[in-house]
């Protein structure tokens, strides 16, 4: 019978990944082995840190003990509703960070308060920041901070930022390299200021629109003008109808579009009408309906038969994914 013992260090390592940190400071104690496994960088490439109520004197220790030059995703998550004395993420830790490992290309901070961070303190190898339920100074995305912050930033996500308003999001356009935007219940931002930024911001690949005040018609006519080589497309349907989707009916570059629930209106576009604005997008291949409760229902056999060139995906809402990173 094969025991833990018997198996490679290769395997042993894929195991340790899925536990959490704490666990695999732990294991490290069994014995020499498991001790050189845990101390082996490649474990931690992707460091889930949301899990545990983390003050900045045991970050500093990870950091300077395990995290280093492989580490390639952290998620980490702050104080903002601990009250006033509680620890708050530093401009000097975060600073560190980028120091001690030059490979970390995604980072996600959730509920931290990054008021008094400037945004420069940020690891400039980020090609991906998550900002989750945080707190930003009105300073940190304006237009006029300096255009050499964040040079490779690939992806941002911007879920639940109170403060994220026109400004910020016209403040973007200085990301150069900037392909992927997602935002979530970013209710500052109104339609002029999302038509004046999508405008400079036209080389964007992916733009996602969750749970926003603005309306799906108001949102597809914005892309529809100025981001005609958007590949990916999510946007929740409150306020869509067949009008507002068919200003999306010959873009060219479309691959991927995800109508996402669960709000569905009566001037939501009936199958008929959504297979009807999809046939002119020559290059759809993906078409996700989620949330919206026509899972098994002659709606989804409308769609499949009505785009046979189209992978369509019609399902509940999915729950978050383990593999964050990905």
């Amino acid at each position: 019978m094969v025991t833990l013992t018997d198996l490679p260090d290769s395997v042993l390592l894929e195991i340790f990944s899925y536990l959490p940190v704490r666990d695999r400071i732990r294991i490290s104690r069994v014995c020499h082995r498991w001790k050189r496994l845990v101390d082996d960088r490649w474990l931690w490439r992707h460091v889930d840190l949301t899990l545990y109520t983390m003050r900045p004197k045991v970050m500093w220790h990870l950091l300077r003990r395990y995290m280093a030059s492989r580490l390639h995703s952290l998620r980490m998550g702050g104080y903002l509703f601990s009250g006033s004395q509680a620890p708050q993420l530093s401009p000097a830790l975060l600073k560190a960070l980028g120091q001690k490992c030059p490979n970390l290309k995604r980072l996600c901070l959730h509920v931290a308060d990054l008021s008094m961070v400037p945004i420069t303190s940020l690891p400039c190898t980020l090609r991906t920041l998550e900002l989750h339920s945080c707190e930003i100074s009105m300073a940190w995305l304006l237009k006029e901070q300096d255009p050499t912050v964040l040079p490779l930033l690939e992806c941002i996500v911007l879920d639940r930022v109170p403060a994220f308003r026109d400004e910020h999001l016209q403040g973007l356009t200085r990301f150069r390299a900037l392909r992927s935007l997602v935002l979530g219940g970013t209710y500052r931002v109104t339609q002029t200021g999302l038509d004046a930024s999508l405008q400079e911001l036209s080389y964007l690949q992916r733009f996602e629109m969750l749970g926003c005040t603005l309306s799906a018609d108001s949102t597809l006519l914005a892309i529809s003008r100025h981001l005609r080589g958007v590949r990916k497309i999510r946007l929740t349907v409150g306020g869509l109808s067949a009008p507002g989707l068919a200003v999306l009916e010959g873009m060219p570059a479309l691959e991927s579009l995800c109508l996402q629930g669960p709000l569905v209106t009566p001037e939501m576009p009936t199958p008929g009408e959504i297979v009807s604005s999809c046939l002119t997008m020559p290059k759809l291949r993906v078409l996700e309906l989620q949330g919206l409760g026509w899972e098994g229902q002659e709606a989804e056999r409308i769609l499949c038969k009505g785009l046979p060139h189209c992978m369509v995906i019609v399902r509940a809402s999915p729950k978050e994914s383990m593999d964050w990173w990905m």
